[in-house]
């Protein structure tokens, strides 16, 4: 499966953005997704997993309840929905993808993703 990740831009402390993961290739309802972000000069770390059937949510402590993710697989797409913006939000987002679900700690490590998008660049200006 390839993906596409888009929505990144600009935006003002608190304020809103929208990120998409477009799947081409397969059907993106048999993977599970995960969000990740890399700042400059730091590792990439994890943002949100949302599992195969949609059932099962995990967010990092630093986004949790400012960041949503949701699928749509009649559009093979996923979202992640941010809100109240932060300036430490500002990364490279990355979205991932694997065909099983795994514990808490293995969604966290970018590792156990088999498929990655190229990266959409948000930056919060405080």
């Amino acid at each position: 499966v390839q993906l596409q990740a888009s929505g990144g831009g600009l935006v003002q402390a608190g304020g809103s953005l929208r990120l998409s993961c477009a799947a081409s290739g397969r059907s993106f309802s048999n993977y599970a997704v995960g969000w990740f972000r890399q700042a400059p000069g730091k590792e990439r770390s994890f943002v949100g997993f949302m599992s195969r059937s949609g059932g099962s949510l995990n967010y990092a402590d630093s986004v949790k309840g400012r960041f949503t993710i949701s699928r749509d697989n009649a559009k093979n797409t996923v979202y992640l929905q941010m809100n109240r913006l932060k300036p430490e939000d500002t990364a490279v987002y990355y979205c991932a993808a694997r065909q099983w679900d795994g514990t808490i700690t293995a969604r966290t490590r970018n590792q156990n993703y088999d498929y990655w998008g190229q990266g959409t660049q948000v930056t919060v200006s405080s």
